[in-house]
């Protein structure tokens, strides 16, 4: 996957028709579906594939997955409305050359009909067409928690991408919710819902940390949510992520949040560089994507100079080669 070229007008053209024809851009869910479209469902998937090609020499891999239930359902909705905005800031502004885009969708594997949806890493209008796809469960119960683990196992050790290992350089992955995981991923639902089998339960930490050796991983928490304003949602995610959890006042803004996040992990932009390009293009969204990258950007900021050692623990930057 991840061959063709994303076309401005190609969507714009798709979304002429389904107004002339009154079909929705979520056809399969809005037709009736109750189950996992056959393109998005993980089991049985060995491995979803961001590779180089002469068309994409220099593949970056971008995961978006999203809750679909309860106050979250509108987030699908919304981030197909807004695919215009999120390719042209990461294409025409040059923050990635090559960028290949996948989405998916997170449930509860204990209760719901669909508790992993994943699409492929796309480079064209199909990322559209997988958006599509996705079955939008609604509902959601009382419980404050989502099969986030579930999705985080697939992205660990479903996913092969030639940014990581052909230069090194990790992907992007972005959750989109307002709930917590699970605190393991189970044994027996790994074995349900994906077809594999892990050995045994893996603490929800420990696969984050394999999942942090391939990708930059954000959460982002819309204003509006159920949870979103709950303590134990802030401290549960900023306990696993720090400074990469996103509060985002406006879902209206999360492809430019997205885009811009992406944007200052690359090196192409600061804050106030990507800010400027959002009014360049019209975005109404500058307030509340500084508002939600605020503390990310300001932990980017260059280090006072020392003449103390430096710190050898901390790991591997967003530049450096694994």
């Amino acid at each position: 996957m991840g061959s063709g070229r994303w076309s401005t007008d190609v969507y714009a053209a798709a979304a002429d028709y389904r107004r002339a024809t009154g079909a929705s851009a979520f056809a399969y869910s809005d037709g009736g579906a109750t189950t996992v479209h056959p393109d998005l469902d993980p089991h049985g998937v060995t491995v979803r594939e961001s590779r180089d090609s002469d068309e994409h020499p220099e593949s970056l891999a971008i995961a978006v997955l999203f809750d679909v239930t309860g106050s979250m359902g509108t987030v699908p909705r919304t981030l197909q409305t807004r695919l215009p905005d999120l390719m042209g800031l990461l294409l025409r502004k040059g923050y990635v050359a090559h960028p290949q885009i996948l989405f998916g969708a997170v449930g509860d594997a204990t209760c719901d009909r669909a508790p992993l949806q994943i699409g492929q890493f796309e480079s064209d209008n199909r990322m559209d067409d997988d958006l599509g796809k996705i079955l939008l469960e609604g509902g959601g119960g009382g419980q404050m928690t989502e099969s986030y683990e579930l999705a985080m196992y697939f992205m660990a050790r479903h996913t092969s991408i030639d940014c990581l290992e052909r230069r090194g350089k990790r992907g992007y992955l972005f959750m989109i919710g307002d709930e917590l995981a699970y605190p393991k991923v189970k044994r027996a639902e790994v074995a349900e819902v994906i077809g594999a089998d892990p050995g045994r339960d893996v603490p929800v930490a420990e696969i984050l940390g394999e999942l942090r050796g391939k990708y930059d991983v954000y959460f982002i928490i819309p204003e509006g949510g159920y949870h979103s304003g709950d303590a134990r949602l802030r401290d549960f995610w900023r306990g696993l992520l720090g400074q990469n959890v996103l509060y985002l006042d406006d879902l209206d803004a999360v492809c430019e949040t997205i885009a811009l996040t992406v944007g200052l992990g690359e090196g192409a932009i600061d804050l106030a560089e990507g800010l400027a390009h959002l009014d360049e293009v019209g975005s109404t969204a500058g307030p509340s994507v500084s508002r939600a990258l605020a503390r990310l950007d300001a932990s980017r900021a260059p280090a006072a100079v020392s003449s103390a050692p430096a710190d050898l623990g901390s790991g591997p930057s967003r530049h450096t080669r694994l």
